[in-house]
């Protein structure tokens, strides 16, 4: 270890506590030790404190009690000047105590009122803290792969186009990026701002605060992750960080010179297993020990530091990018174009147009090839405006099979979404598609839509996609003619998946993605129950299968069936007891009083049980106000994640809600007593289709939500007063 950095990261440990105990008895003088606090939207207080000693600050007196229990005996002599000895193990406690006393410090300017850090000058509000429910947002992404790691940049850049060159380095391998510190007022934040690079969760660039010390979001978000998704348990800091170590793929890239607090707060990253790369002449520690590999690195040549951080932290880049004249990959999914930005677009009820994806023979298909069809928007197209548009994406597979059409439909938003400059969504007839002025001035064109679904088609899906050509057709009548269609297909496909039932078929689909932050879980998806995230149904699972056959989407034979009612068979029971390693016996698909199905910890909503009304309550991720069994969304999520099994709480994919399914063993759609209006508002049409079947039409108007009840008393009266059918059911337990 450097003294260099040790002297340095001992120093502003120092320095930081005393600051914060300066600061915490102001703010207790002015509003009490009993003041109560919360970061919002978490279920873990202060997040850092409660992963790595399980010490739960709730209030300013707690603050205290941590700040003189928790981190000042982690506080070290500074190295003497004269004499050598190993610094390792103290700056690592130091830069513990750093983070620390940093989660207390943006506690007590949150009280202040003084984060999230809005700047005037550049018109801008940082993010501040980061809630669980971002944590669970990602979750999918992260255990797929699909987002491999995220990365801290603090400081500035030498200049401000290379600081965009380094953030788009890093969007196009999809790592999150969160910013923070400058140098001498300028940091990469600023620099971004100037070179108009829009910024936030969309894009993933996210200003966390302006100074070094708003690195503890970034820090304390991972440390959640073990609880999250791991099932671990607070004050267990040895697995914690172990599971940081090995699961959280975190990193820094350090720009410009480095203070002692940096340095502080670099030593306590390291202690999660997260390296830096910095590029200036630094001393390095490149033995092996805490991180994965080397923990400081110095690379002096900016057009290669991202390079050497993914390297130094030991990730797995797969960049598939089409050839198109933009940049492109998943980071450019959150991109939004306004419409004085935009070029071009087609559908959006502004034109026809319609998006296709169809299965034909071999002989059929030219590989690779894109034509467009139609000459009557030609002159319009080079001018820009709006026009028409059909989509038809022709597949030939030996291992294709009709009922994968849709899968790969599904694909084409997201396959268009992450190419820089193209905005799209919707699917079907209903999809919307806007080419920026930006993105046609560096050459793309319509034809490059068909380029990206021809590469992108056989990248994703090479089991079963020998041959793709792409058709473009830009006529409005031939839109028009060909969107009928494909209206027909659409319907077809409809009815065929609409009367597919979990006993119509005798196999389902595992996913076991999750595993590699929560090993024990399994998750097994049927025709009639989606993967608990929202993003994996059955067909989805088939495909995948098909598509890699050791992947993390495999067969389960249902074997006998064991409780019809429950939803159990002999098969999955057996493959799950096995896949959770033996923590399971198995789960009933139907109930979520016994037996549940376990979660990961990215579930889209949680269904728990309200005694009081005899019934059940659904809450999406994304609300974070009270429910009315006590308990917010991040509390909730604690009781359910990890792979542990709850009686009384599971997670669900929102549109497990729809399912004829939906936990009939406890009475089904008949007991949900409360939900969110965001889930309300999404599924509404789907829901009142279901009271329908269930011969009660008027059930949802009787099924209360926030803006009536965030309490069990407020709930039982209304429930009461609608004479809601839960109330008279038989008991839940």
């Amino acid at each position: 270890m450097s003294k260099t950095i040790a002297s340095a990261a001992i120093r502003a440990s120092h320095e930081i506590v005393e600051r914060v105990e300066t600061m915490l008895q102001e703010v207790i003088a002015e509003k009490g030790s009993d003041f109560e606090f919360e970061f919002p939207d978490t279920a873990y207080f202060l997040p850092h404190m409660y992963c790595l000693t399980g010490f739960a600050c709730k209030t300013l007196g707690d603050m205290q009690t941590a700040l003189n229990e928790k981190a000042k005996p982690l506080l070290k002599a500074v190295p003497d000047e004269h004499v050598y000895k190993p610094y390792l193990g103290e700056t690592l406690d130091a830069g513990m105590a750093t983070l620390f006393a940093q989660e207390i410090l943006m506690a007590l300017r949150y009280i202040k009122g003084l984060e999230p850090v809005t700047d005037p000058e550049i018109d801008l509000t940082y993010n501040g803290f980061i809630g669980d429910s971002i944590l669970r947002d990602l979750g999918f992404q992260l255990v797929d792969g699909s987002m491999p790691g995220y990365v801290v940049i603090l400081g500035a850049a030498e200049s401000d186009e290379r600081a965009e060159q380094i953030v788009r380095d890093l969007q196009q391998k999809n790592i999150l990026i969160f910013l923070a510190g400058n140098v001498k007022g300028n940091s990469v934040t600023k620099q971004l701002h100037r070179r108009g690079v829009d910024m936030g969760w969309p894009t993933r660039i996210v200003p966390l605060g302006p100074d070094t010390e708003h690195t503890i979001y970034a820090l304390h978000w991972a440390a959640r992750a073990g609880l999250t998704f791991g099932g671990l348990k607070a004050g267990d800091f040895k697995m914690n960080l172990k599971y940081s170590l090995n699961r959280v793929f975190a990193f820094a890239i350090v720009l410009g010179e480095l203070d002692d607090m940096k340095w502080s707060t670099g030593a306590g990253a390291i202690n999660q297993g997260f390296p830096a790369v910095c590029d200036t002449n630094v001393p390095e520690i490149r033995p092996r020990g805490v991180c994965t590999y080397e923990h400081v690195v110095r690379e002096l040549d900016q057009e290669k530091i991202v390079q050497t951080a993914i390297e130094t932290r030991g990730l797995k880049i797969i960049v598939e990018k089409p050839p198109v004249p933009v940049a492109y990959g998943p980071a450019f999914e959150g991109e939004r174009i306004r419409k004085e930005d935009t070029f071009l677009e087609f559908g959006g009820n502004k034109s026809p147009a319609f998006e296709l994806v169809r299965m034909v023979e071999l002989d059929q298909v030219e590989d690779g090839k894109v034509e467009i069809i139609g000459t009557e928007n030609v002159d319009k197209y080079e001018k820009g405006g709006v026009i028409p548009l059909g989509v038809v994406v022709e597949v030939a597979g030996r291992k294709m099979q009709k009922d994968f059409e849709p899968v790969l439909e599904r694909k084409i938003h997201d396959f268009a979404n992450m190419a820089q400059g193209i905005w799209h969504m919707g699917q079907r007839d209903i999809c919307w598609c806007r080419i920026s002025k930006d993105a046609f001035n560096e050459g793309f064109r319509i034809e490059h839509l068909g380029e990206i679904h021809v590469a992108m088609m056989k990248s994703k899906f090479p089991a079963i996609t020998d041959k793709v050509q792409v058709k473009l057709y830009t006529d409005a009548a031939e839109v028009e003619r060909l969107r009928e269609e494909a209206r027909e297909i659409y319907h077809e496909r409809d009815i065929r998946v609409a009367n597919m039932t979990d006993e119509s078929v005798d196999t389902y689909y595992s996913c076991l993605l999750c595993q590699s932050f929560a090993p024990n879980h399994v998750c097994v998806v049927s025709p009639e129950r989606l993967g608990l995230c929202g993003a994996v149904n059955w067909m989805d699972a088939k495909a995948a299968f098909e598509i890699n056959p050791t992947g993390g989407n495999q067969p389960v034979k249902k074997g006998d069936t064991t409780d019809a009612v429950k939803g159990r068979w002999k098969g999955v029971d057996e493959y799950v007891q096995k896949e959770s390693h033996g923590a399971l016996e198995g789960f009933s698909a139907y109930s979520l009083m016994d037996a549940p199905m376990t979660s990961c910890g990215c579930f889209e909503a949680i269904v728990a049980v309200v005694p009081e009304a005899n019934g059940i309550m659904i809450v999406d991720r994304g609300y974070t106000g009270m429910t009315p069994i006590g308990m917010k969304f991040s509390t909730l999520a604690g009781t359910v994640g990890g792979g542990t099994q709850t009686p009384g709480f599971t997670g669900i994919g929102k549109y497990f809600l729809t399912s004829k399914k939906f936990l009939t063993a406890d009475g089904g759609f008949k007991r949900v007593v409360w939900l969110t209006t965001s889930i309300k508002n999404q599924l509404g049409e789907a829901l009142k289709q279901r009271a329908e079947e269930i011969g009660e039409p008027d059930l949802l108007d009787k099924i209360a939500d926030e803006t009536v009840a965030t309490d069990a008393e407020q709930l039982v009266a209304f429930l009461t007063e609608k004479e809601h059918p839960a109330l008279t059911m038989e008991s839940i337990f």
